[in-house]
């Protein structure tokens, strides 16, 4: 065998136990939490720069632990659809790229469910390169498949990141209102969603007056969402 033959062989047998070891863990995490992610390394390691300081706060908890006010909050402002389609939302998507194509000043809107966002908080790096949405792409469809809308939910609102260093639902309950994810009201619910896209700089505890007014908006949509628009606890 020549050696050109030996490394595709080994190439061929790493890549065929990579995926084995992926399913394996797609499987494993339907049922067990999710450790830490790429996101939590990340940040762990910005957090050993020289001047800089990090810790890692999260602390699973199941969906039923989780305040329904949350869980309608975060559906109301990141994916309305999220019990509709089948990890994208194409309507969504269509409205993004128009936005994007007639919009002067610079700023972008995204599409991204519930779903990509869980496949790419678990298993991918953050990037946005067409590669790193391919695998996404892919991810998104197996989590769909082997998890469901339930337990989707449930690791996306145990992994987010929600602070400098606080991930997930409960840890973010008892760093900003001191109390378990399942006793959130709807105000603190709302205020914690209005921070996901800028959690580091955002704070639910000391709102500023846009945070307050993202909350509005997102109680007021959530509260016109049917019960069968979310995953009940």
């Amino acid at each position: 065998m020549s050696t050109l033959a030996r490394i595709a062989r080994r190439v061929f047998r790493f890549f065929l136990w990579l995926a084995a070891f992926v399913l394996f863990c797609l499987v494993l995490f339907r049922w067990v939490p999710v450790p830490v992610t790429p996101m939590m390394m990340l940040r762990l390691a910005e957090g050993k720069q020289p001047g800089q300081e990090y810790s890692l706060y999260k602390d699973w908890v199941p969906l039923e632990k989780i305040s329904p006010h949350l869980i309608r909050a975060a559906v109301a402002a990141e994916d309305q659809r999220f019990m509709e389609h089948y990890g994208f939302d194409f309507e969504a998507m269509e409205k993004a790229m128009d936005y994007n194509r007639k919009n002067k000043a610079g700023r972008t809107r995204g599409a991204s469910t519930i779903s990509q966002q869980t496949a790419k908080n678990v298993f991918l790096w953050p990037s946005r390169t067409w590669v790193r949405k391919g695998f996404e792409a892919g991810f998104t469809l197996l989590i769909e498949g082997i998890w469901g809308k339930r337990r989707i939910m449930e690791v996306y609102l145990n992994v987010i990141e929600m602070g400098p260093g606080i991930y997930g639902a409960e840890a973010a309950s008892q760093a900003y209102f001191n109390k378990n994810a399942e006793e959130l009201t709807a105000r603190q619910a709302t205020l914690i969603v209005a921070a996901f896209p800028n959690p580091r700089e955002r704070f639910p505890d000391r709102p500023s007056r846009y945070l307050k007014k993202r909350a509005r908006r997102i109680a007021g949509m959530a509260r016109n969402l049917p019960e069968e628009a979310y995953p009940q606890p």
